[in-house]
């Protein structure tokens, strides 16, 4: 018994290693930013929302690498990200008329609330680089 583990020397020999909910998100992310990029880049939407969609799908490629490099800022991009399609897909399904992206709104809120759990955020780096010696 005394040579058992405890709980927090578990998370901190773990700590560092992307979980597979965390990579499988990321591809979701990726491959929806990069269709709304070329959606907008195509002028599959309309004018002022291709003007929006862009850069928010610019944002959420860039914080998808960083995210995978356990980056904070990359995973506070992910998540604002998630929040906002979550939001987006709400926003269409009510405007539209179509109940069917109730269902992508569901999965992006699910991805959010599983970003913003404990464990995923002890595996983040720290935002502040230790340097040795000062």
């Amino acid at each position: 018994m005394a040579n058992e583990p405890t709980p927090q020397s578990a998370t901190r020999a773990t700590k560092g290693i992307i979980l597979p909910g965390m990579a499988m998100i990321s591809i979701y992310m990726l491959v929806v930013a990069i269709v709304g990029g070329f959606g907008a880049f195509r002028g599959l939407y309309p004018a002022k929302a291709g003007n929006v969609i862009l850069p928010v799908c610019s944002l959420i490629v860039i914080g998808v690498f960083g995210f995978l490099r356990l980056q904070r800022w990359g995973w506070a991009l992910v998540c604002g990200g998630c929040l906002t399609m979550s939001l987006w897909y709400m926003y269409v399904a009510r405007t539209v008329h179509n109940p069917a992206m109730y269902i992508m709104a569901g999965f992006d809120l699910c991805f959010f609330l599983y970003l913003v759990r404990t464990e995923v955020r002890n595996q983040l780096r720290s935002p502040i680089a230790k340097q040795g010696g000062s």
